[in-house]
């Protein structure tokens, strides 16, 4: 009996697309390999991922929906849904989905080793310019008493009697259309077309043990904080010699005390006494890459923004640079001395901030 898509996804066939979406994203956080460590917590995944592939393509849904069955593989309906198209090859993956198919199919045994992923923490300034960063992880790798073989050193795998090496077996299923063959990966040496009987004591049996590797991973200037850099071959090792994963390094970049980013610009709020908003000075800002002079003019009023050009981060795919922003406030004292508020009020007489009747003068 075929697999509801529907229920693998918690869902009825009355479901829109939004709804299949979220549903997916639901059950997929539940039972990622990343997250979720239960045995069976992968297959279970695997098939939230083979459920939405097919539920999520308008012409695959409307075929699983009227046969119960899709083509789920890549380029699947081609053919124009159904069982008709061009060739036999809808109608076989349709039969074989009942039946299990009458045609031996060979598995090369090879799996490819696990995805590892790591989190890396960089500040600003490393995201801006690009770093270099050594890694330590810890992956599976062939092991080193058996050299991936996963027997005892001394002995060898023996040909499973039961597949006759050939990692499956076929039994007969009867249907009202007669007698079909099914061919399913055999039990006793799960694929693998040989058993061991003394397995290396390091590993196992498994072929591969846990080791610590060290790495360099060059970060470029312009990363964003959920960048993931891919170093391929650096995951776990794969088995029955299947290839190795890959390492996924997560970026994420540090608060930064005093700077905010903004895309490629950033942001510098800057206080400056307010005597010198009145008579103009020249102010050392901090940039990403050292400091830098800012001129501002006298009679600069508060929350006035300058634009410093090609300040900020540069573009990842190095074309072009952000700006900085610096956005002056005025450092008004809370406490003044007596000289200070007597040469203040000279100042506030001589300007005529106050009429003759001592109301205050608002300026709009």
């Amino acid at each position: 009996m075929s697999t509801d898509l529907y229920a693998e996804l918690g869902i009825d066939n009355r479901a829109s697309q939004d709804d299949i979406k979220r549903a997916y994203k639901k059950k997929a956080r539940q039972y990622h390999p990343d997250v979720n460590k239960d045995a069976g917590a992968e297959e279970s995944f695997k098939r939230i991922q083979k459920s939405y592939s097919i539920l999520s393509d308008a012409q695959k849904k409307a075929q699983y929906d009227q046969y119960g069955v899709a083509d789920d593989s890549a380029g699947g309906g081609q053919g124009g849904g159904g069982f008709g198209g061009q060739g036999t090859g809808d109608f076989e993956d349709i039969f074989d989905s009942f039946f299990g198919g009458n045609r031996t199919r060979k598995s090369s045994g090879a799996v490819r080793g696990d995805d590892l992923r790591y989190d890396l923490e960089i500040s600003l300034e490393e995201a801006a310019s690009g770093v270099e960063k050594d890694i330590s992880i810890y992956h599976l790798e062939s092991c080193d008493t058996c050299k991936g073989d996963g027997a005892k050193p001394g002995t060898s795998k023996k040909t499973c009697s039961q597949c006759n090496g050939q990692g499956q077996v076929q039994s007969v299923q009867r249907s009202f259309l007669g007698n079909f063959t099914q061919v399913v990966t055999c039990p006793g040496c799960r694929g693998a077309g040989a058993v061991i009987e003394s397995p290396c004591g390091t590993c196992n049996g498994s072929g591969n043990e846990k080791k610590q590797k060290k790495l360099t991973t060059n970060i470029p200037g312009g990363v964003e904080p959920g960048v993931k850099l891919r170093l391929n071959g650096e995951g776990n090792a794969g088995t029955k010699g299947g290839r190795p994963g890959d390492l996924y390094v997560f970026i994420d970049v540090m608060e930064h005390p005093f700077f905010e980013r903004d895309n490629n610009d950033v942001y510098l709020e800057l206080r400056i006494p307010f005597t010198q908003l009145i008579l103009g000075t020249t102010a050392i800002v901090p940039t990403l890459k050292g400091n830098a002079k800012l001129k501002i003019p006298s009679g600069t009023q508060s929350n006035t923004k300058f634009r410093l050009k090609g300040k900020g981060i540069p573009k990842l795919n190095g074309y072009g640079t952000g700006d900085l922003y610096v956005i002056v406030h005025a450092d008004i004292p809370v406490g003044v001395s007596g000289k200070e508020k007597n040469l203040v009020e000279t100042l506030y007489t001589v300007r005529g901030d106050e009429k003759k009747d001592g109301e205050k003068v608002a300026r709009f």
